[in-house]
């Protein structure tokens, strides 16, 4: 048996049932070397449940010195695009994992139209003209047998024929099938003779127009995972019922491998859906800014908002590998996101909502440069200088005309310390015709300056600002979970689940794909929240200007932010807002 790689939460896994599995099959002999594939399928992006897909394929592989395989699923041309294949790819390189090989399913589409030759030669598969309709309503409910097709008992050489015509174009999509035989009247409704193959005149991204005839995914993995030789077929717990349906097809198509698929719980977040059809269904009619709108939970998204791969491993470590199903808090990521940036992320200061003060006995023209730490829980990442001058911008909700009790911030008379610099006390305010606060004068104290051992008298609140003739103008995107109900429906996107339902019998048999019997309902968009993205326009630091995308801080205050790649411009940045400072989450104690 091979050692054990522990590195960080890329290469190890916490305590779990299966790596209980593999260490008993290497310790038997059974397995010789563990390989293992991440499969998605190229129909969308993948997201926050991918990456837990990921880690555990990746890290159980690298965990024994094993292999994992990056391969696509690419059986249905309808719904899939090399702009899918491509943001996959550089999705799980930024999560941090090499793949051994990359490989598609239709690198193997001969060998799986042999295989399925070889069951109509041994009676196992057979032609069926019925309708996707005619289908689906013999097949029976969970509760009642299936009836069946008039068409179940065609010879073999009737068969060969009319799949090799198949095979040749000769029929219109939807026209004929080819069908496992196994048993209508099995409890477990995957058995009910499952489609295998249906026509589908529509170009592949991967092998053009060789085949009008594709394999169900249902089909295919099970094949796929037997050519490369798969030792651990890991998939979320949704595929359990599939299982039997997955060994029928490696014992009847007489695969030389022997793989064994595992299930493991998949992860639900609250305030998300991570159904690929209805995130599909958001990017397509607008209500985002595509599939990499920080708003979404796709890998990308995350990526654009500002999350960190580090963030995100350390997270679907915390949540393990079990059977179990459930909704983890959103607050649980945020978590890992503020661990992982409070010691990376530059301390800065900006103003999202701007209010002008004018220092009164402060020299005009005068600009001072004063010493800032730029993280003081990390003493490594050292000072910065900033400018002070006689205008200064702070954040209109550090000053109230009128405040309550226990208001220690800025109002008419009361002193406060600007963070850095010095003590400044509020004299007069201006208004404008409605008599809305526009500007307010102030006084400072040259002797309170920050850093110079003042103790003649302390304040109760201390704000931030940036200096207003060198601030660069910013724009700040704040965000809100985009679901607003807590647990919006769990729908989980496999392919199995829909089949299971019966819906997705008429697509795969028609050819006609997502866009005619995969369209979600749209009642999950009742649930949008309308305050899901706030846009303000402030001001940041004069050295922010030479900010890069991606490069990330932490405001005082406002929480932390990361530079958007796709909308900020030289000179003008937009920062995303990853997470606020706090929250009244904690984990809970071992």
């Amino acid at each position: 048996m091979k050692g054990l790689i522990t590195v960080d939460n890329r290469f190890t896994t916490p305590p779990n049932f299966i790596k209980n599995i593999i260490t008993e099959d290497l310790r038997s002999g059974k397995v010789q070397e563990v390989i293992t594939r991440f499969p998605p399928e190229p129909n969308g992006y993948l997201h926050i449940g991918h990456a837990k897909a990921i880690w555990i394929n990746f890290t159980l592989g690298g965990e024994f010195g094993g292999k994992t395989n990056l391969r696509f699923d690419d059986t249905n041309p309808v719904k899939e695009d090399v702009e899918y294949v491509n943001s996959i790819q550089e999705d799980v390189k930024w999560l941090g994992y090499e793949w051994n090989e990359k490989r598609f399913a239709s690198d193997y589409f001969d060998e799986m139209y042999n295989r399925a030759v070889l069951l109509i030669e041994k009676g196992k598969a057979y032609v069926d003209d019925q309708s996707a309709d005619e289908i689906r309503q013999m097949r029976g409910t969970l509760t009642e047998p299936g009836k069946n097709s008039p068409y179940r008992e065609r010879s073999v050489e009737e068969n060969l024929d009319l799949f090799t015509r198949m095979r040749a174009g000769e029929f219109k999509n939807g026209e004929k099938v080819l069908r496992a035989k196994i048993d209508m009247a099995s409890p477990n409704i995957n058995l009910r003779d499952p489609v295998i193959y249906r026509i589908s005149h529509a170009h592949h991204h991967n092998t053009g127009d060789k085949w009008c005839i594709y394999p169900m995914y249902a089909f295919a993995h099970p094949l796929e995972d037997a050519i490369e030789g798969v030792t651990h077929s890991l998939c979320s717990l949704e595929f359990e019922d599939q299982r039997p349906f997955y060994d029928w097809v490696i014992a009847e198509c007489e695969m030389e491998s022997q793989p064994h698929q595992y299930e493991f719980g998949r992860l639900n977040l609250s305030q998300m859906v991570t159904s690929k059809r209805k995130l599909k269904l958001l990017v397509d009619e607008g209500h985002v800014d595509g599939w990499d709108d920080p708003r979404m939970p796709t890998i990308s998204g995350l990526r654009r908002r500002g999350y960190t791969p580090e963030a995100i491993r350390d997270f679907v470590f915390e949540t393990g590998i079990s059977k179990s199903q459930g909704v983890i808090d959103l607050q649980t990521l945020e978590h890992f996101v503020r661990e992982d940036l409070k010691l990376k992320a530059p301390r800065t200061m900006a103003v999202l909502h701007p209010l002008k003060v004018v220092i009164t006995n402060y020299p005009e023209g005068q600009v001072e440069w004063l010493e800032a730490e730029n993280n003081v829980e990390n003493p490594e990442m050292g000072n910065r200088q900033i400018p002070f001058s006689r205008e200064i911008y702070i954040e209109q909700d550090d000053f109230m005309e009128n405040p309550p009790n226990k208001y220690f911030r800025l109002f008419p008379g009361n002193e406060v310390r600007l963070k850095h610099a010095y003590f400044i006390k509020c004299n007069d305010v201006i208004k404008d015709a409605d008599g809305n606060v526009v500007e307010i004068h102030c006084t400072y104290d040259v002797e309170t300056k920050s850093g110079s051992g003042f103790t003649g008298r302390k304040v109760k609140g201390t704000i931030h600002w940036v200096e207003a003739t060198q601030a660069v103008p910013a724009e700040f995107r704040l965000y809100e979970p985009l679901i607003s109900a807590e647990a919006p429906e769990a729908e989980a996107e496999a392919e199995v689940v829909a089949a299971v339902a019966g819906a997705e019998i008429e697509a795969d048999v028609t050819g006609a794909g997502a866009e005619t019997f995969e369209q979600p309902e749209k009642t999950f968009l009742d649930q949008l929240n309308p305050n899901s993205l706030e846009i303000v326009h402030g001001f940041v630091e004069q050295e922010m200007k030479e900010a890069k995308p991606q490069d990330k801080f932490q405001f005082f205050r406002h929480g932390y932010f990361s530079v958007d790649p796709k909308h900020s411009e030289p000179g003008r940045p937009v920062f995303n807002r990853v997470v606020s400072l706090k929250s009244s989450f904690q984990l809970p104690k071992a």
